[in-house]
């Protein structure tokens, strides 16, 4: 097995495991405020259908939808992925970090976000290596509340922020408003990653 075909791999199986994680934690946080199905999905504007199937593990939702899912059931999306950290750790090793795909199988092998700090309440920043694989961009555009900065680790990316498009390469940065509509695609023909910090925690 040559190392494109372990990586798609590899990125299946985190897809799979993340796919189960999302559901579990959506249902109990939408049983935990008492809404049915139906509620939750006309509330963030979902069909039904597809909101079973996130829940079962068997879709996995769109940014923006996760974004409104969250947003109504007044939680975090970090939460929706991963155990709560110890407040207490200091040190995150290579290698061990979470690993979070949000849609492995659009355009290529789409977005992965590698946590620097895994989620915790008692974290006021939010900070992920975004791993953007050839043809990857993200869904979008989104806005919510904050501040965010980012610094170009590798590859080519438009950035796209408010309607206008940004160039960037390797040693570029950026910072913006959050509540600016932003959404962002690998524009070259390898792997692209970005240090992006954000804040509040929205992820």
């Amino acid at each position: 097995m040559n190392k494109i075909d372990r990586r798609r791999r590899d990125t299946e199986m985190d897809a799979t495991v993340n796919a189960a994680r999302l559901g579990t934690r959506l249902r109990l946080a939408r049983k935990t405020r008492g809404m049915t199905l139906k509620k939750l999905a006309t509330a963030a504007d979902c069909s039904e259908s597809l909101l079973s199937k996130i829940e079962n593990g068997k879709a996995s939702p769109s940014l923006p939808m996760l974004h409104r899912l969250v947003e109504v059931l007044q939680t975090n999306i970090g939460w929706m992925f991963e155990q709560v950290d110890d407040d207490e750790a200091i040190v995150f090793r290579a290698g061990a970090r979470p690993l979070i795909t949000l849609d492995a199988l659009r355009r290529g092998e789409g977005i992965s976000l590698e946590r620097i700090i895994p989620y915790s309440s008692g974290h006021l920043l939010q900070c992920n290596i975004h791993h953007i694989e050839a043809d990857g961009e993200s869904e979008g555009p989104i806005q919510h509340v904050g501040e965010e900065v980012g610094y170009v680790l590798a590859g080519r990316v438009e950035l796209i922020v408010d309607g206008k498009s940004h160039k960037l390469a390797t040693g570029d940065a950026f910072v913006f408003r959050s509540e600016l509509p932003h959404h962002y695609r690998n524009s070259g023909k390898e792997r692209a990653s970005i240090f992006w910090v954000n804040t509040p925690a929205t992820f």
